[in-house]
Protein backbone atom coordinates (compact mmCIF):
# COMPACT_ATOMS: atom_id res chain seq x y z
CA UNK A 1 0.00 0.00 0.00
CA UNK A 2 1.48 3.37 -0.75
CA UNK A 3 2.32 6.11 1.61
CA UNK A 4 -0.98 8.05 0.99
CA UNK A 5 -3.18 5.43 1.00
CA UNK A 6 -2.04 4.29 3.85
CA UNK A 7 -2.64 8.19 5.84
CA UNK A 8 -5.97 7.91 4.31
CA UNK A 9 -7.30 4.67 5.38
CA UNK A 10 -5.45 5.51 8.79
CA UNK A 11 -6.99 8.72 9.06
CA UNK A 12 -10.12 7.46 8.53
CA UNK A 13 -10.31 4.72 11.50
CA UNK A 14 -9.74 7.27 13.45
CA UNK A 15 -12.00 10.07 12.21
CA UNK A 16 -14.54 8.77 9.77
CA UNK A 17 -17.88 9.96 10.15
CA UNK A 18 -20.79 7.19 11.46
CA UNK A 19 -23.12 6.52 8.98
CA UNK A 20 -26.03 3.81 8.90
CA UNK A 21 -25.51 2.59 5.59
CA UNK A 22 -21.35 1.91 6.36
CA UNK A 23 -22.70 -0.44 8.62
CA UNK A 24 -24.14 -3.18 5.82
CA UNK A 25 -22.77 -4.33 2.59
CA UNK A 26 -26.02 -4.54 1.17
CA UNK A 27 -26.31 -2.92 -2.12
CA UNK A 28 -29.71 -1.81 -1.54
CA UNK A 29 -29.07 0.15 1.30
CA UNK A 30 -25.77 1.42 -0.31
CA UNK A 31 -27.02 2.11 -3.55
CA UNK A 32 -29.96 4.07 -1.69
CA UNK A 33 -27.78 5.96 0.51
CA UNK A 34 -25.70 6.97 -2.76
CA UNK A 35 -28.54 8.00 -4.67
CA UNK A 36 -30.33 10.39 -2.22
CA UNK A 37 -26.66 12.12 -1.32
CA UNK A 38 -26.50 13.36 -4.69
CA UNK A 39 -26.57 17.46 -3.83
CA UNK A 40 -28.17 16.33 -0.72
CA UNK A 41 -26.57 17.28 2.83
CA UNK A 42 -25.96 14.20 4.70
CA UNK A 43 -27.86 15.69 7.53
CA UNK A 44 -31.16 16.18 5.11
CA UNK A 45 -30.47 12.99 3.55
CA UNK A 46 -29.98 10.47 6.59
CA UNK A 47 -33.67 11.02 7.52
CA UNK A 48 -35.26 10.35 3.85
CA UNK A 49 -32.75 7.34 3.67
CA UNK A 50 -34.14 6.51 6.60
CA UNK A 51 -37.94 6.99 5.67
CA UNK A 52 -36.76 4.74 2.00
CA UNK A 53 -35.50 2.02 4.15
CA UNK A 54 -38.72 1.74 6.44
CA UNK A 55 -40.90 2.40 3.97
CA UNK A 56 -39.54 0.15 1.36
CA UNK A 57 -37.33 -2.19 2.99
CA UNK A 58 -36.28 -4.10 -0.15
CA UNK A 59 -36.06 -3.25 -3.39
CA UNK A 60 -38.91 -5.25 -4.56
CA UNK A 61 -40.60 -3.08 -2.19
CA UNK A 62 -39.43 0.36 -3.68
CA UNK A 63 -39.99 -1.42 -7.05
CA UNK A 64 -43.71 -2.51 -6.57
CA UNK A 65 -44.11 0.87 -5.52
CA UNK A 66 -46.15 3.97 -7.72
CA UNK A 67 -44.17 6.62 -9.00
CA UNK A 68 -46.56 9.09 -7.02
CA UNK A 69 -45.99 7.39 -4.13
CA UNK A 70 -42.19 7.22 -4.50
CA UNK A 71 -42.28 11.56 -5.12
CA UNK A 72 -44.22 11.96 -2.48
CA UNK A 73 -41.42 10.67 -0.03
CA UNK A 74 -38.99 12.58 -1.92
CA UNK A 75 -40.84 15.77 -1.25
CA UNK A 76 -38.36 18.49 -0.12
CA UNK A 77 -35.46 16.47 -1.44
CA UNK A 78 -35.13 18.66 -5.06
CA UNK A 79 -33.48 17.09 -8.21
CA UNK A 80 -36.97 14.55 -8.65
CA UNK A 81 -35.48 13.51 -11.64
CA UNK A 82 -33.05 11.27 -8.94
CA UNK A 83 -36.42 9.89 -7.67
CA UNK A 84 -37.78 9.05 -10.82
CA UNK A 85 -34.11 7.48 -11.91
CA UNK A 86 -34.39 5.39 -8.38
CA UNK A 87 -38.20 3.93 -9.37
CA UNK A 88 -36.41 2.80 -12.63
CA UNK A 89 -33.59 1.52 -11.38
CA UNK A 90 -35.48 -0.75 -8.84
CA UNK A 91 -37.59 -2.28 -11.27
CA UNK A 92 -34.47 -3.05 -13.38
CA UNK A 93 -32.68 -4.52 -10.43
CA UNK A 94 -36.11 -6.66 -9.80
CA UNK A 95 -35.91 -7.81 -13.41
CA UNK A 96 -32.76 -9.13 -13.79
CA UNK A 97 -33.31 -11.05 -10.50
CA UNK A 98 -31.09 -9.57 -7.98
CA UNK A 99 -28.80 -6.87 -7.81
CA UNK A 100 -25.85 -6.38 -9.96
CA UNK A 101 -22.38 -7.13 -8.36
CA UNK A 102 -20.24 -5.94 -11.38
CA UNK A 103 -19.16 -2.56 -12.23
CA UNK A 104 -20.53 -2.62 -15.53
CA UNK A 105 -23.83 -4.07 -14.56
CA UNK A 106 -24.32 -1.55 -11.91
CA UNK A 107 -23.47 1.58 -14.11
CA UNK A 108 -26.53 -0.04 -16.42
CA UNK A 109 -28.73 0.95 -13.69
CA UNK A 110 -31.03 4.18 -14.32
CA UNK A 111 -29.44 7.17 -12.50
CA UNK A 112 -26.15 5.55 -11.67
CA UNK A 113 -22.30 7.27 -12.88
CA UNK A 114 -18.71 6.45 -12.99
CA UNK A 115 -18.87 7.83 -8.96
CA UNK A 116 -22.26 6.15 -7.46
CA UNK A 117 -21.11 3.02 -9.56
CA UNK A 118 -17.50 2.77 -7.84
CA UNK A 119 -18.69 3.82 -4.50
CA UNK A 120 -21.76 0.81 -4.44
CA UNK A 121 -19.28 -1.61 -6.09
CA UNK A 122 -16.51 -0.97 -3.75
CA UNK A 123 -18.55 -0.85 -0.53
CA UNK A 124 -21.05 -3.87 -1.38
CA UNK A 125 -18.61 -6.09 -3.38
CA UNK A 126 -15.32 -5.11 -2.66
CA UNK A 127 -14.93 -3.67 -6.75
CA UNK A 128 -11.22 -2.16 -6.68
CA UNK A 129 -12.92 0.87 -8.45
CA UNK A 130 -11.75 4.34 -7.29
CA UNK A 131 -14.67 6.82 -6.30
CA UNK A 132 -14.14 10.20 -7.48
CA UNK A 133 -16.22 13.57 -6.24
CA UNK A 134 -15.78 16.86 -5.55
CA UNK A 135 -14.42 15.70 -2.11
CA UNK A 136 -11.80 13.56 -4.30
CA UNK A 137 -11.13 16.21 -6.49
CA UNK A 138 -9.75 18.73 -3.78
CA UNK A 139 -7.79 16.60 -1.96
CA UNK A 140 -5.84 15.20 -4.66
CA UNK A 141 -5.71 18.53 -6.55
CA UNK A 142 -4.17 19.89 -3.40
CA UNK A 143 -1.73 17.41 -2.24
CA UNK A 144 -0.36 16.53 -5.78
CA UNK A 145 -0.84 20.73 -6.90
CA UNK A 146 -2.53 19.58 -9.95
CA UNK A 147 -4.24 22.55 -11.82
CA UNK A 148 -6.04 20.96 -14.18
CA UNK A 149 -9.60 22.13 -14.56
CA UNK A 150 -11.23 19.01 -12.76
CA UNK A 151 -14.70 19.77 -14.94
CA UNK A 152 -12.82 19.68 -18.25
CA UNK A 153 -12.26 15.92 -20.26
CA UNK A 154 -8.49 16.17 -19.56
CA UNK A 155 -9.16 17.01 -16.00
CA UNK A 156 -11.71 13.99 -15.49
CA UNK A 157 -9.53 11.56 -17.40
CA UNK A 158 -6.10 12.49 -14.96
CA UNK A 159 -7.97 12.67 -11.78
CA UNK A 160 -9.70 9.36 -12.56
CA UNK A 161 -6.13 7.77 -13.33
CA UNK A 162 -4.96 9.08 -10.46
CA UNK A 163 -7.45 7.95 -7.98
CA UNK A 164 -7.45 4.65 -9.50
CA UNK A 165 -3.67 4.14 -9.19
CA UNK A 166 -3.76 5.14 -5.91
CA UNK A 167 -6.10 2.64 -4.34
CA UNK A 168 -4.70 0.32 -2.16
CA UNK A 169 -5.23 -4.00 -2.79
CA UNK A 170 -7.91 -5.49 -1.39
CA UNK A 171 -6.75 -7.79 1.16
CA UNK A 172 -8.80 -8.54 4.34
CA UNK A 173 -5.93 -9.00 6.34
CA UNK A 174 -4.54 -5.50 6.11
CA UNK A 175 -7.10 -4.21 8.53
CA UNK A 176 -7.94 -7.25 10.50
CA UNK A 177 -9.44 -4.97 13.06
CA UNK A 178 -12.59 -3.66 10.61
CA UNK A 179 -15.30 -4.88 9.01
CA UNK A 180 -14.35 -2.73 5.38
CA UNK A 181 -11.44 -3.46 3.36
CA UNK A 182 -8.88 -1.70 2.20
CA UNK A 183 -10.93 -0.32 -1.26
CA UNK A 184 -14.00 0.79 1.03
CA UNK A 185 -12.06 2.29 3.49
CA UNK A 186 -9.86 4.33 1.32
CA UNK A 187 -12.63 5.82 -0.86
CA UNK A 188 -15.05 6.60 1.88
CA UNK A 189 -11.46 8.17 3.66
CA UNK A 190 -11.09 10.07 0.88
CA UNK A 191 -14.61 11.14 0.69
CA UNK A 192 -14.70 12.00 4.66
CA UNK A 193 -11.07 13.61 4.22
CA UNK A 194 -12.36 15.68 1.98
CA UNK A 195 -15.16 16.65 3.86
CA UNK A 196 -14.02 17.14 6.76
CA UNK A 197 -10.41 17.68 6.91
CA UNK A 198 -9.45 19.45 3.70
CA UNK A 199 -12.53 21.74 3.42
CA UNK A 200 -13.08 24.23 0.59
CA UNK A 201 -12.55 26.79 2.96
CA UNK A 202 -10.42 27.20 5.92
CA UNK A 203 -8.85 23.52 5.51
CA UNK A 204 -7.07 22.28 8.40
CA UNK A 205 -3.67 22.72 6.97
CA UNK A 206 -1.76 23.01 10.71
CA UNK A 207 -2.75 19.53 11.59
CA UNK A 208 -3.20 17.50 8.34
CA UNK A 209 -1.34 14.35 8.56
CA UNK A 210 -0.30 15.56 4.96
CA UNK A 211 0.77 18.40 5.68
CA UNK A 212 4.52 17.93 5.16
CA UNK A 213 4.44 16.28 1.69
CA UNK A 214 1.16 18.28 0.27
CA UNK A 215 2.17 20.41 -2.83
CA UNK A 216 -0.12 23.17 -2.47
CA UNK A 217 0.93 23.83 1.36
CA UNK A 218 3.83 24.20 0.00
CA UNK A 219 4.09 26.31 -2.67
CA UNK A 220 1.02 28.62 -0.73
CA UNK A 221 -1.66 27.52 -3.30
CA UNK A 222 -3.90 25.41 -0.88
CA UNK A 223 -7.23 28.61 -1.32
CA UNK A 224 -6.44 28.19 -5.68
CA UNK A 225 -7.16 24.65 -5.35
CA UNK A 226 -8.66 22.88 -7.57
CA UNK A 227 -9.64 25.14 -10.55
CA UNK A 228 -12.76 25.05 -12.25
CA UNK A 229 -13.78 26.44 -15.25
CA UNK A 230 -16.34 29.03 -15.46
CA UNK A 231 -19.71 27.48 -15.97
CA UNK A 232 -22.93 28.14 -17.60
CA UNK A 233 -24.41 31.67 -16.32
CA UNK A 234 -27.80 31.07 -13.77
CA UNK A 235 -30.96 32.66 -15.75
CA UNK A 236 -33.87 34.05 -13.87
CA UNK A 237 -37.28 32.45 -14.65
CA UNK A 238 -40.58 34.20 -13.76
CA UNK A 239 -43.27 31.97 -13.14
CA UNK A 240 -46.90 32.72 -11.70
CA UNK A 241 -49.31 29.92 -10.29
CA UNK A 242 -53.05 29.83 -9.20
CA UNK A 243 -54.47 28.23 -6.58
CA UNK A 244 -58.23 28.08 -7.88
CA UNK A 245 -60.94 26.68 -5.06
CA UNK A 246 -64.37 25.71 -5.61
CA UNK A 247 -66.38 24.50 -3.22
CA UNK A 248 -64.21 22.44 -1.16
CA UNK A 249 -62.02 21.08 -4.85
CA UNK A 250 -58.74 22.33 -5.84
CA UNK A 251 -57.07 22.34 -10.01
CA UNK A 252 -54.06 21.04 -10.06
CA UNK A 253 -52.28 19.04 -13.05
CA UNK A 254 -48.82 17.17 -13.47
CA UNK A 255 -46.14 18.72 -15.17
CA UNK A 256 -44.59 16.73 -18.24
CA UNK A 257 -41.26 16.15 -19.91
CA UNK A 258 -38.96 18.38 -20.95
CA UNK A 259 -38.76 20.82 -18.21
CA UNK A 260 -38.16 20.98 -14.48
CA UNK A 261 -40.39 19.22 -11.87
CA UNK A 262 -41.40 16.13 -14.34
CA UNK A 263 -44.06 14.41 -12.79
CA UNK A 264 -44.68 16.49 -9.54
CA UNK A 265 -47.86 18.45 -9.30
CA UNK A 266 -48.64 21.75 -9.38
CA UNK A 267 -51.97 24.04 -9.12
CA UNK A 268 -52.78 26.30 -12.30
CA UNK A 269 -49.78 27.56 -14.10
CA UNK A 270 -50.12 31.07 -16.05
CA UNK A 271 -46.46 31.33 -16.19
CA UNK A 272 -46.48 31.46 -20.39
CA UNK A 273 -49.90 33.49 -20.49
CA UNK A 274 -48.97 37.44 -21.01
CA UNK A 275 -52.26 38.40 -18.67
CA UNK A 276 -54.07 36.28 -16.42
CA UNK A 277 -56.97 34.24 -17.57
CA UNK A 278 -60.32 35.63 -18.30
CA UNK A 279 -61.82 33.28 -15.52
CA UNK A 280 -59.44 35.06 -12.73
CA UNK A 281 -61.40 38.05 -11.24
CA UNK A 282 -59.93 40.01 -8.05
CA UNK A 283 -57.31 37.36 -7.00
CA UNK A 284 -56.12 37.52 -3.79
CA UNK A 285 -52.48 37.67 -4.04
CA UNK A 286 -50.58 35.88 -1.51
CA UNK A 287 -47.02 36.82 -2.77
CA UNK A 288 -44.76 38.35 -5.32
CA UNK A 289 -41.57 37.47 -6.64
CA UNK A 290 -41.03 34.25 -3.92
CA UNK A 291 -37.38 33.52 -4.83
CA UNK A 292 -36.44 29.92 -5.06
CA UNK A 293 -32.66 28.29 -5.96
CA UNK A 294 -31.84 25.78 -8.09
CA UNK A 295 -28.63 24.77 -9.95
CA UNK A 296 -28.73 26.69 -13.17
CA UNK A 297 -31.53 29.31 -12.43
CA UNK A 298 -33.26 31.46 -10.04
CA UNK A 299 -37.26 30.98 -10.06
CA UNK A 300 -39.13 34.29 -9.07
CA UNK A 301 -42.89 33.19 -8.46
CA UNK A 302 -46.36 35.16 -8.05
CA UNK A 303 -49.15 33.16 -6.22
CA UNK A 304 -52.67 34.04 -6.57
CA UNK A 305 -55.40 32.29 -4.75
CA UNK A 306 -58.72 32.50 -6.66
CA UNK A 307 -62.24 31.73 -5.10
CA UNK A 308 -65.26 30.68 -7.64
CA UNK A 309 -68.46 29.18 -7.51
CA UNK A 310 -68.07 27.39 -10.73
CA UNK A 311 -65.48 25.24 -11.96
CA UNK A 312 -63.95 27.43 -15.05
CA UNK A 313 -62.96 25.68 -18.36
CA UNK A 314 -59.52 24.16 -17.74
CA UNK A 315 -57.08 22.11 -20.07
CA UNK A 316 -57.57 18.41 -20.27
CA UNK A 317 -54.64 17.67 -17.92
CA UNK A 318 -56.31 19.23 -15.17
CA UNK A 319 -58.09 17.36 -12.49
CA UNK A 320 -60.18 18.70 -9.50
CA UNK A 321 -59.01 17.04 -6.08
CA UNK A 322 -60.93 17.74 -2.25
CA UNK A 323 -58.83 20.68 -0.61
CA UNK A 324 -58.04 18.02 1.99
CA UNK A 325 -56.34 15.82 -0.21
CA UNK A 326 -53.95 18.13 -1.85
CA UNK A 327 -51.19 16.90 0.83
CA UNK A 328 -51.29 13.46 -1.11
CA UNK A 329 -49.65 14.75 -4.16
CA UNK A 330 -46.00 14.91 -4.77
CA UNK A 331 -45.00 18.72 -5.37
CA UNK A 332 -41.86 20.73 -6.06
CA UNK A 333 -40.66 22.40 -2.62
CA UNK A 334 -41.68 26.42 -3.97
CA UNK A 335 -45.44 25.01 -4.32
CA UNK A 336 -44.99 23.19 -1.24
CA UNK A 337 -44.42 27.13 0.30
CA UNK A 338 -48.19 28.00 -2.04
CA UNK A 339 -49.67 25.44 -0.48
CA UNK A 340 -48.80 26.62 3.12
CA UNK A 341 -49.36 30.18 2.32
CA UNK A 342 -52.93 29.45 1.63
CA UNK A 343 -53.52 27.60 4.58
CA UNK A 344 -52.50 30.60 6.52
CA UNK A 345 -54.72 32.21 4.50
CA UNK A 346 -57.76 29.93 5.32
Amino acid sequence: MNSFSAVIIHWFRENGRDLPWRETTDPYAIWLSEIILQQTRIAQGWEYWERFMKTYPKVEDLAAASEDDVLKLWQGLGYYSRARNLHAAARQIVELGHFPDTLEGIKALKGVGDYTAAAIGSFAFDIPAAVVDGNVYRVLSRYFGIDTPINSTQGKKEFAALAQSLLPASSAQQLSDTALSPVAAYNQGMMDFGAIQCTPQSPKCLVCPLAETCEALRTGRVEELPVKNKTLKVKTRHLSYIYIRCKGEVAIHRRGEGDIWQGLWEPYNASDAPQLPAFVHNPLLLAKDVKHVLTHRILLADFYLQETETRPLLPDDYIWVKEDEVEQYGVPRLIEIMLEMVQAKS
